[in-house]
């Protein structure tokens, strides 16, 4: 299966059961979340590049704040398979592409960030060089390069699976470099990276069959004392969702679900009211 398929475009929240943001469910749990079986590869969505040459609006533009980050973790059933929180300065901290060339070893997964953008993930495979998945393509790019002036960090931590050795890894990457289109089996950088690095087919185009229940819950913390939780049939489609939020960004995601809530205390109200 190919990504030459039509965009399925992103229902608000409005528009999908979810749970109650205040963290405390009125139902029987966790809703379900929205399928991307008919999506296209999200980095297609992504700005247009940074040009290192040109200062000024549009390198205001590229800052990113890791307050607007979106807290959450993942669970497959009872166990968590990834987390992004930040009581670690590391998972915060962000470096430029010549400062991670330092900082990385043949095998690492690298995060790219920037305001309003979808995080770009690339896999270091030495002689400061990168193996991804952008714009449809599994290319072979400069660190340098492929950040198109974002800054990054090391991720070798946030999925909990086990690893590949080192050289399995650049191996599963530079076997792909050169695919294009209706080669893939990934619909983002993400998911590109993750299996090179894990070797699972979760990361997939199609990997899992979605019948049954949701088995996977994407637990967004809101503060320090409440949650909300989506349920996903794949890995795929809660990768596709989270990166949604990463890229609107915290304060977003909290607007939508502060507009749920009232569309539904509006329905409540109504149907007393009768």
């Amino acid at each position: 299966m190919g990504n030459q398929v039509e965009k399925l475009t992103h229902l608000s929240y409005k528009e999908v059961p979810t749970a109650d943001p205040t963290g405390v469910d009125k139902d029987d749990g966790p809703r379900i979340g929205v399928s991307y079986i008919f999506s296209a590869d999200d980095d297609d969505l992504e700005e247009p590049g940074h040009d290192p040459d040109k200062q000024g609006p549009l390198q205001e533009d590229l800052q990113y704040d890791h307050c607007n980050e979106v807290e959450c973790s993942v669970y497959y059933r009872d166990e968590c398979i990834y987390e992004k929180g930040f009581g670690a300065a590391e998972q915060v901290s962000t470096y430029s592409p010549e400062n991670l060339l330092n900082r990385c070893k043949p095998g690492d997964l690298v995060e790219f960030v920037a305001k309003n953008q979808y995080p770009h993930w690339v896999v270091y495979v030495g002689d400061f060089q990168v193996v991804h998945l952008y714009r449809l393509a599994i290319t072979n790019s400069f660190m340098t390069d492929a950040s198109q002036g974002r800054r990054g960090r090391i991720v070798n931590d946030q999925y909990k699976f086990k690893p590949l050795s080192p050289e399995m890894v650049v191996q599963n990457a530079m076997e792909q470099a050169g695919a294009k289109e209706q080669e893939l089996s990934w619909r983002n950088s993400e998911c590109f990276a993750a299996w090179c690095r894990y070797g699972k087919r979760e990361f997939k185009i199609g990997g899992e069959i979605r019948i049954g229940k949701q088995p996977y819950r994407l637990k967004i913390q809101l503060s320090e004392k409440k949650s909300h939780t989506l349920e996903f049939q794949s890995l795929e489609d809660l990768i596709m969702e989270r990166r949604r939020n990463d890229q609107i960004g915290k304060a977003a995601v909290l607007q939508e679900l502060s507009n749920h809530l009232h569309a539904d205390d509006e329905v409540r109200t109504d149907h007393n009211a009768n």
